[in-house]
């Protein structure tokens, strides 16, 4: 074909090179060589071909990018949409030994109610308590950053999360995007709310000027880039994505866990007033006046009661204090990282226990992450026993993968490695794995933690 070129890779793929920028990429099955089956039509992202418009009998490759051209102007896949939490609901089942089939098929017109989807997102304003917990994300911003991906003649996108993050992160946050199973570590699971990287205590929230650092400084060390070129309302668009999946992404798995233990779902749904339902009068989400407490049903109660609690902890996120450092020079920094040496490798932090001597890592780990124990460890069943982690590898689990702790030698922290950072680190730990923290005070100081100038000692070691 005059002005095209072809080619067969080894995984069956088939690959036509079109002239300048009008490339296609088109995915054949192994059927190919045999002639019978054929994809079909074109899948967006990428203008990939599909099985669903070809019919089933051989094709040329002209007449195939023949209609490739055609189904451009017509056949399209089906927008994306958000999968109910299948994991979280097989979880619970198991640990509370009652089925959850019930509660999750009413969890989820809930939740899309509230929510809306992936081209068409919601903020339920009405179900707010305060102003706070409204102006948390802003419905506008939420708009550009939903949807397919758009641009115009002034070069302003649309459709920023699946342009920049679905890849990885995956359309509703879960972190097992098409890249995820090939990334160390697995990208972040956004739906727990549960965030490693942060200047709060372990157990609250980020701060939204924490989730701005890490789109601008990605996370060293890791398959997560720096977005610092994208102009700077496009990155508050996406942190505002992010936070709207993980209050999205909780209110689900808190919803799924009080209609088991607080609502008596079973094989079957509860009498209609402790049901998880909408009715007419609660169901416009975009309205900013609060829903009327003697408007609600007790399942209705059970929904405001949800999501106050995930929001409230997200406006009520602080960074914690940092005493100040004091700046050593020469000698005095000397002793400083000596100093510090000897608490990486004492009873006390025991930082060597994990990071090994001098933080050279190679030390065994048999230890795994709060998302993977979520659905292993937690429940009764072990991350290697592949025959018992198969249903929730199917239901959308990655492959429990052990957690390394940081070989600390070469300098690269995930976190970031400015001194406050890492008087952070040691004192909150890292939320969501078995990094524990120090209770850093002078009262603490040699008996169960550390006082402020051990820690800076330790940071000071750390940072040699």
């Amino acid at each position: 074909m005059g002005g095209f070129q072809e080619w067969t890779r080894r995984d069956n793929t088939l690959s036509i090179s079109f002239p300048r920028s009008f490339r296609y990429l088109m995915l054949f099955s192994s059927m190919f060589r045999a002639g019978p089956g054929l994809p079909t039509c074109v899948r967006s992202p990428g203008l990939r071909l599909d099985r669903r418009c070809l019919s089933a009998a051989p094709v040329s490759l002209s007449a195939l990018v023949c209609l490739t051209l055609a189904a451009v102007a017509g056949c399209r896949e089906a927008p994306p949409e958000f999968e109910s939490n299948l994991v979280r609901a097989m979880s619970l089942e198991i640990s509370r030994d009652v089925p959850t089939q019930a509660a999750l098929e009413d969890v989820a017109p809930v939740i899309e109610e509230l929510f809306g989807t992936p081209q068409s997102p919601r903020w339920p304003t009405s179900w707010m308590a305060n102003d706070q917990q409204r102006d948390l994300v802003s419905i506008d911003r939420l708009r550009i950053a939903a949807g397919g991906v758009t641009s115009d003649q002034e070069n302003v996108h649309t459709g920023l999360y699946q342009e920049h993050c679905v890849i990885c992160h995956g359309v509703s946050g879960s972190g097992a995007g098409p890249a995820s199973r090939y990334q160390v570590p697995y990208p972040r699971d956004f739906r727990a709310g549960v965030f490693k990287w942060k200047s709060t205590a372990r157990s609250e929230k980020p701060t939204r000027d924490d989730l701005m650092k890490l789109l601008v400084n990605g996370i060293p060390g890791t398959p997560m880039p720096s977005f610092s070129l994208l102009p700077p309302s496009d990155r508050e668009a996406i942190v505002d994505y992010v936070i709207y999946l993980s209050v999205r992404g909780e209110v689900e798995r808190e919803l799924l866990s009080f209609a088991v233990d607080m609502l008596d779902y079973d094989t079957t749904p509860p009498e209609d007033d402790l049901r998880l339902m909408l009715v007419s009068t609660q169901n416009d989400s975009t309205q900013r006046e609060p829903i009327m407490p003697d408007e609600l049903t007790e399942g209705g109660e059970a929904i405001a009661e949800v999501i106050d609690d995930v929001l409230g902890r997200w406006v009520s996120a602080e960074s914690s204090s940092v005493p100040p450092r004091t700046e050593l020079k020469g000698d005095e920094l000397a002793a400083s990282i000596a100093r510090g040496k000897e608490i990486f490798h004492g009873q006390i932090a025991n930082c060597a226990g994990c990071h090994g001597t001098n933080g050279a890592g190679g030390l065994p780990t048999l230890d795994y992450d709060d998302w993977t124990k979520d659905f292993t460890t937690r429940i009764g069943i072990s991350p290697d026993d592949k025959e018992e982690v198969k249903p929730f590898r199917k239901a959308g689990a990655l492959p429990p993968r052990q957690i390394d702790p940081r070989v600390l030698t070469g300098g690269v922290f995930h976190g970031g490695s400015d001194p406050e950072t890492l008087y952070r680190r040691i004192q909150h730990g890292i939320a969501g794995t078995p990094m524990p923290s120090v209770d850093i005070s002078e009262e603490a100081a040699g008996k169960t933690g550390l006082s402020p100038d051990e820690a800076w000692d330790l940071v000071n070691y750390l940072k040699r």
